[in-house]
């Protein structure tokens, strides 16, 4: 039964108060759009996986910001190492050869097999995919990139580009000559896009997350990268979301048996203690590094003690006991989930899922949205799919125990019954299967 004081209630003063400087000093549009989807959120503590609004109430983060928080908040090995770290270390200065940065750079060269040789540093993952960009446009000498339509790959100029045009029609980003976007899961019009041999990169996530984590085909990303190899663009893998074991492999691709050229990594490397982006590159693609080694500099990308935290993540994810606890996970709520699919077969219709990386599919028009307010109120915290809101991004994290697993599928069970009420009328609701 879902413990009921975990229910949203009326906002105290110092919440509206501080709502209100929100809304005058920071960002009044996403600050009013969370309050008119019901969800009135302010983190003040956090721990593990749970979240705690500023008036004290607590809820299970299955949005993880991402994925950022794929190892839970404030893990207590990484504050460890930051301690630690401050005893030393800062950010350091990004023009000068350092340990850390490069311990990081050899360990994901092994981590990431074939000949993924050279990492480049981000502070984040936008800043990372323009590195990407910018490194396969210098390695073909081409200009055209291709991506996914609805895809999502960050907001610098060059990754916003490369994404939906909700982010960026609205700064002028749209570049139709530079920037081709064709379906998911669609390989004649992957192959009419690529054959013209103008295109220096396919740039893609393994799964769409913004999305709403529609599932490749099987074969489907094996032959994309065949067509890339055949035409001559450089394949970049988006791990930013699906890497770090959330597909049950380190990274989503190996999931699906390819070899990128670049891959990016960001938001989980990190641990989400301190801001750290890599883009990981086969030797025969960074030569820009040989040519100019300055030719792009990022203050922050790769600072000392974020190479610290990442070195920990990474040694946290390789541990014998991580892929067995990820299948494990997967498993729980796979089958979980089917069971309240079962309960309300009209309203709840899909799982896409791969390992943790899971999107919940509603047949209602922007049906997420209610399933998440009914969460909120429930003490679960997971978010719609922006570019596909019938769809609930559903993100456990790698290191969630037996028991939390249990009451986030008994929240959820009860949250996905009241959405279905308040969209579908509560009298015509299913019966469990025997």
């Amino acid at each position: 039964m879902v413990d009921q004081s975990q229910s949203s209630g009326s906002q105290s003063p110092e919440k509206r108060e501080f709502i209100a400087k929100s809304k005058q000093f920071w960002n009044p549009g996403k600050t009013q759009a969370w309050q008119d989807m019901g969800v009135d959120l302010v983190i003040d503590r956090r721990e593990g996986y749970f979240l705690w609004d500023m008036d004290g109430r607590r809820l299970i983060d299955l949005h993880l910001n991402g994925g950022t928080y794929n190892i839970g908040h404030r893990h207590p090995e990484l504050i460890e190492v930051l301690n630690r770290g401050m005893q030393r270390f800062d950010m350091g200065n990004h023009h000068f050869p350092n340990m850390g940065r490069t311990a990081l750079a050899e360990r994901l060269a092994r981590i990431c097999g074939g000949d993924m040789h050279y990492t480049m540093y981000a502070s984040g993952g936008a800043e990372a995919i323009d590195i990407a960009l910018k490194t396969a446009r210098h390695a073909t000498q081409r200009r055209k990139i291709v991506s996914i339509i609805n895809a999502y790959h960050g907001h610098t100029g060059l990754a916003v580009a490369a994404g939906a045009d909700r982010f960026k029609k609205i700064f002028l980003s749209d570049q139709p000559d530079d920037f081709v976007h064709v379906p998911f899961n669609d390989l004649n019009a992957m192959e009419d896009a690529l054959k013209g041999k103008d295109v220096a990169a396919l740039i893609m996530e393994t799964i769409p997350a913004t999305y709403g984590f529609p599932m490749p085909l099987p074969g489907y990303l094996a032959e994309v990268k065949k067509l890339c190899e055949r035409y001559g663009a450089l394949y970049i893998a988006d791990e930013v979301q699906t890497g770090l074991m959330r597909c049950g492999e380190m990274w989503g691709y190996q999931r699906y048996g390819i070899q990128p050229d670049i891959m990016v990594t960001g938001k989980g490397i990190s641990g989400g203690m301190y801001p750290i982006a890599c883009v990981v590159v086969r030797e025969p693609y960074a030569g820009w590094l040989s040519q100019d080694g300055f030719a792009h500099m990022s203050t922050m990308g790769g600072a000392e003690l974020g190479c610290l935290v990442a070195m920990k993540t990474l040694e946290i994810l390789e541990r014998p006991m991580m892929k067995p606890m990820v299948n494990y996970i997967s498993e729980t709520f796979r089958n979980g989930l089917h069971e309240i699919m079962k309960l309300y077969p009209s309203f709840f219709v899909g799982i896409r899922q791969c390992g943790l990386v899971m999107g919940l599919e509603f047949d209602f028009p922007e049906g997420a949205k209610p399933v998440m307010k009914h969460l909120y109120e429930n003490g679960v915290w997971a978010i719609f799919s922006t570019l596909d809101p019938r769809v609930l991004q559903f993100k456990p994290g790698v290191l969630m125990t037996a028991d939390l697993c249990q009451e986030v599928l008994e929240r959820v069970e009860r949250a996905v019954g009241l959405a279905y009420a308040e969209c579908m009328g509560s009298g015509r609701r299913g019966t469990r299967a025997a």
